[in-house]
């Protein structure tokens, strides 16, 4: 199938298509379309499944697909004009190619996608801001787990911390010795994988808004553990216990702002997760900042009762949200659905998507989980790990795990400081100093998505990040001196602003973008789990590398994940795709195609090349629609 002439044209910007929209002078603009609005469908009975031999369908020609429901091409300019009606098939009852009439819900889906393929950032923007802030809303618990998870591994530079919970040292200071800073650490990861893991039950049965709402109220329970604790033993039991809801938020966030958002604002409203976690360490920072001449116990106690302000307004607010649509849709609640998608989208329907409807976006979401439901049968853990969804879970953990190694010096950043020789004091500000720079890089990062693609963007902010880390191990190995701790320091800041410029925010549109909307929780959890046991393996290392009384390497540590990085960015560059600008359901056929990563931008291009299946989910039950376009070779015959 030839695409339209105007479909490899270089699109107007969104400037000048808001100007040609608003001027009473210009005529509508007419928009390339999108190369799915080009897909063409065939009708095939349930019967012949992928499974099924179909050698025994008597064709003439194999390279000639057979005669079926074939939609007439549009001949309207507009890119929301409604379809033609499709064409009226043979009457052969006899042949399992002809199987119940066409399908509504198949036109209508198609409609809400080529709507979303042409919403620009400011359309999207004027008709969701409630999906925005629900999102939002729904966000602010990862700025609370930010706050805490910062919270301990800056204390272990505090004095008074380390006086109630460390041990006396030769020299007459006080230290937590190594094992109980990794323990520490990793007992909160170790609840987080739990949670994790529960969470991929639990929200496919009761959804995002439920889950949430108990988290928060098990959260508010589990502080009171930490903030009373008086030796190590009974604050590792309460990093345990926090870990569970802290598991629970780092997905429901993410899961819940995919579903509920367009094309268009999908990238920037996920990716908005890493500036939550930012704002949250800047704000654990900040406060501990405040408290560092403070001598008495109640310098480390206030800053855990502070978690309680943050978990009760959130569990008010989040009684009143809209459920996910999809959720609502593959539990068979289409009206439901229907009723969430009116209070996340503005009830002032801006006049220039007259082609917007709640009832094709619906259709959008029941005929890609009918693909879906074809293509991968099962929601367990088990089928992420089967068919293209092997490779989609692969690539959620990589992405993950790849976060893991580039950031890990950023957690660790205050009390890598003041072993590099920096005063607490002076640690504590640089490393202010380091979370707003990494504020500003996640502001910067929402103008490179406009210009640069999420595999780019993370193939450079790898690369930078292994170049900076290997010249900071570099400057490590010189004789120590207040110079070279300021250049170290410095170093760090610059590595973090590249962080979240780059990789902090696209890896979190990444993961919520490469899963099938069925298993998107189940996956999302397993790439947080691995990158958890990453980050276990990474938190008895850092502590071994950087303590006193272990290997004490300072400014060399930087060398090893410099190593770390260059590998992560090998993998990447053969593994990671581009999903930008790529529906749901485009993304379900690129993967069952089994494009090349390198090639998805390409594909994309010409989508209609590559196959596409859908289910009739509006006739007879059961009734597959598949569609393989005709080859060149056959083109050139025709």
């Amino acid at each position: 199938m030839q695409l339209p002439d105007n479909a490899n044209n270089t699109p107007r910007s969104e400037e000048e298509e808001d100007e040609q929209q608003y001027s009473p002078s210009r005529p509508t603009p007419t928009p390339p379309p999108h190369p799915s609005s080009t897909l063409q469908f065939a009708t095939i009975h349930s019967s012949l499944s992928p499974s099924y031999n179909t050698s025994h369908i008597p064709f003439s020609d194999p390279s000639i697909p057979p005669i079926a429901y074939i939609p007439q091409p549009t001949t309207t300019s507009s890119p929301f004009s409604q379809p033609l009606p499709l064409q009226t098939p043979p009457s052969d009852t006899h042949n399992p190619l002809y199987h119940g009439p066409p399908p509504n819900i198949a036109r209508d889906a198609n409609t809400a996608a080529a709507t979303e393929h042409h919403m620009t950032l400011t359309h999207s923007l004027r008709l969701y801001p409630h999906a925005i802030a629900w999102s939002t809303l729904l966000s602010l618990p990862i700025v609370m787990e930010g706050f805490s998870v910062t919270l301990l591994p800056s204390l272990y530079a505090f004095p008074r911390f380390k006086r109630t919970y460390g041990h006396l040292l030769p020299d007459g200071t006080y230290q937590l010795p190594a094992a109980w800073q990794a323990a520490l650490t990793d007992g909160a990861l170790a609840g987080e994988c739990v949670g994790l893991l529960v969470n991929g039950v639990l929200t496919d049965r009761f959804g995002n808004r439920l889950v949430m709402v108990g988290s928060l109220a098990l959260l508010c329970a589990f502080i009171a553990l930490a903030f009373f604790a008086r030796n190590s033993q009974i604050l590792l039991a309460s990093q345990l216990l926090c870990g569970l809801p802290w598991g629970l938020f780092q997905t429901l966030s993410l899961t819940y702002a995919a579903d509920c958002l367009p094309l268009s604002l999908r990238a920037y409203v996920t990716s908005n997760v890493n500036l939550c976690w930012l704002i949250g360490q800047l704000i654990s920072v900040g406060t501990l900042r405040g408290f560092t001449r403070t001598e008495s116990q109640w310098s480390y106690r206030i800053p855990f009762a502070l978690q309680w302000l943050w978990a009760v307004p959130i569990l008010i607010g989040t009684l009143f949200a809209p459920e996910s649509p999809w959720w609502l849709v593959r539990h068979g609640k289409p009206e439901e659905a229907r009723r969430a998608l009116g209070r996340l989208t503005s009830k002032r329907k801006p006049q220039h998507l007259g082609r917007f409807n709640i009832d094709d976006s619906v259709a959008m979401m029941q005929h890609t989980n009918a693909v879906e439901k074809y293509l991968s049968e099962g929601t367990s853990y088990l089928s992420c790990f089967k068919g293209s969804d092997l490779r989609r879970t692969e690539i959620a953990c990589g992405v993950w795990m790849t976060q893991s190694i580039c950031g890990v010096m950023t957690g660790y950043a205050t009390y890598f400081y003041t072993r590099a020789g920096l005063p607490t004091e002076g640690a504590f500000n640089l490393s202010t100093a380091m979370y707003g720079a990494g504020i500003l890089g996640a502001f910067l990062s929402w103008f490179l998505m406009r210009i640069a693609g999420r595999r780019m963007l993370y193939l450079w902010g790898v690369a930078l990040c292994a170049v900076v880390l290997a010249v900071a191990g570099f400057v490590g190995t010189r004789k120590e001196s207040a110079a070279v701790s300021w250049v170290l320091g410095s170093l760090i800041v610059l590595v973090t602003f590249i962080y979240d410029s780059t990789i902090g925010p696209i890896c979190y549109a990444l993961v919520a973008e490469i899963p099938s909307t069925r298993l998107r929780v189940k996956t999302v959890v397993l790439a947080r789990v691995a990158y958890n046991i990453l980050s276990l393996i990474t938190n008895v290392l850092m502590p071994q590398l950087l303590n006193p009384n272990a290997w004490n390497w300072k400014g060399k540590t930087c060398l090893l994940w410099a190593a770390g990085a260059g590998l992560a960015w090998v993998w990447c560059y053969f593994r990671l795709p581009e999903p930008k600008r790529l529906t749901y359901i485009e993304l379900d056929l690129l993967f069952e195609k089994k494009a090349s990563a390198r090639k998805f931008s390409r594909v994309q291009a010409n989508l209609s090349e590559s196959g596409y299946f859908s289910v009739d989910i509006g006739g007879s039950e059961g009734c597959v629609r598949w569609h393989e376009e005709v080859s060149g070779r056959m083109r050139k015959r025709h």
